[in-house]
């Protein structure tokens, strides 16, 4: 296979790559705390025998964009949004504690506030919050204190990680840190609001139609070159039967 083509198709592979994450991103645009992901391409050279060097393309990376998404008032009580000073959500999962900032939570059937998967959101002691029979109407102050008419019930926990970008990402909306994790000690709660995603519809939409342009011209270069190569075949196998 000629240079050409391995180099148009290494370009494929990272559009095709690019074309799925951006699909993701779409296919999560109403999913609240999600974090659109992004992609980093590099050129990868290599030094031919008997030529100049020759980049291909590689997909070197996927990332998280930080920016924070807009956040929704629902007025539901354990509808919870962290503020402009950032932080994490921790819950407990059966893999361990994960970060999120989907702060839509509930009381399940033994009075324990969790997520929608049922994983437990945990306090500032790394304990679960648990709320009793006799808890009614819910309140969440600014710095996470959870109570009810019957006194304070815990202080939800929110954290920063030593090194963000050391977060991998866990489905849709949890992040499992590879660094420890700070508490935020004024995380600026919001109760009855969440934090939607920070996709926007339109800019994806328009990435993908891009990406969707430019795989065409790359797939056409590849069929052009394909043809050119078995015209040329054809042509010295003729004239060598003439010969």
């Amino acid at each position: 296979m000629d240079n050409i083509t391995t180099v148009a198709l290494s370009r494929l592979v990272a559009q095709d790559r690019a074309l799925d994450v951006t699909a993701g991103n779409i296919a999560n645009a109403t999913t609240p705390g999600f974090r659109a992901e992004r992609m980093l391409f590099t050129a990868w050279l290599t030094q031919e025998p008997r030529g100049g060097p020759i980049a291909y393309t590689q997909d070197h990376a996927t990332f998280r964009d930080p920016a924070p998404g807009t956040r929704r008032i629902t007025g539901n009580p354990l509808d919870i949004a962290i503020g402009d000073a950032g932080g994490w959500f921790t819950v407990l999962t059966p893999r361990g504690p994960r970060l999120t900032r989907d702060g839509q939570f509930r009381l399940d059937a033994a009075g324990a506030v969790v997520d929608a998967e049922g994983d437990p959101l945990l306090d500032v002691n790394g304990r679960p919050l648990q709320t009793a029979p006799t808890d009614t109407h819910l309140t969440v102050a600014a710095d996470g204190t959870l109570a009810s008419d019957a006194g304070p019930i815990g202080r939800i926990g929110i954290v920063r990680p030593d090194n963000a970008d050391r977060m991998t990402a866990e489905g849709g909306t949890l992040f499992a840190a590879a660094t420890p994790t700070s508490p935020s000690t004024a995380p600026q709660l919001v109760q009855g609001a969440v934090e939607d995603s920070n996709v926007q519809p339109i800019r994806e939409l328009t990435r993908m139609m891009q990406l969707q342009r430019e795989f065409e011209f790359t797939t056409q270069m590849v069929e052009a070159e394909n043809t050119r190569q078995t015209n040329t075949i054809d042509r010295i196998a003729s004239g060598i039967g003439q010969g």
